[in-house]
């Protein structure tokens, strides 16, 4: 059992996937290099240290990579109003709060997204804490952002609760299990095939079957 349940917030509290995809897309389009989109969903829960890289090569990464970022930044900057809330995003925060779990809201986002994302389901006035990319040195698929969430609430054991297969593997290098939710557009099998212990439809599902599952109760 745990003590500390950490949400990831891109894709799992906030709907943004599909943004930062064509965002990422299009960012790519200014140096002339066409990525399928379904390709670019597939890495987004990936930090953008690492996603350069990943979808694209080393050689995309050594000659492009900062300016893709940078892109990358301007053009989801353009799409940030069209991001919403989950339904039932807040509602469940306050309830795994209210169950006493301590409640850490992860993301790898810099400041200026997490913060918008934040105020979008009152994440500030429910959470212990949160964290953004300048809280850990390397992004998920590696665990340090995971570690760092646990650390920043003094947690021992936890439960990470994300939406994509990077969410499942980064949490699994850090010994977390992950409940995950199909928010971000990944199937059942693709999540549990990284890791993630249980899969939920939707954030009112996970609310509704907390009492059987990890974060009914808390330890002490």
């Amino acid at each position: 059992m745990a003590d500390t349940a950490i949400f990831d917030v891109d894709g799992t509290l906030v709907d943004t996937n599909y943004q930062h995809a064509l965002a990422w897309y299009l960012a790519f389009r200014r140096f002339d290099i066409t990525l399928p989109v379904w390709r670019l969903h597939r890495a987004i829960g990936m930090g953008g240290d690492q996603l350069v890289a990943h979808v694209a090569g080393d050689d995309v990464e050594q000659r492009h990579g900062d300016d893709v970022r940078s892109a990358w930044v301007e053009e989801f900057d353009d799409m940030i109003d069209s991001v919403a809330a989950f339904d039932g995003a807040t509602e469940l925060l306050a309830e795994v709060k209210k169950r006493g779990f301590r409640l850490v809201l992860a993301s790898s986002g810099k400041q200026k997204h997490v913060d918008r994302f934040l105020d979008l389901i009152g994440g500030k006035d429910i959470a212990d804490a949160w964290t953004t990319s300048e809280d850990a040195e390397a992004s998920k698929p590696a665990p340090d952002l995971v570690q760092v969430a646990l650390d920043k609430v003094e947690g021992r054991d936890a439960v990470m609760v994300g939406d994509s297969t990077w969410d499942a593997v980064a949490a699994g290098k850090a010994d977390i299990p992950t409940i995950a939710v199909r928010t971000g557009g990944f199937s059942v099998e693709e999540l549990t095939r990284a890791g993630a212990t249980t899969v939920v439809e939707s954030l009112i599902e996970l609310r509704d079957g907390l009492d059987d599952g990890p974060l009914g109760r808390p330890t002490r």
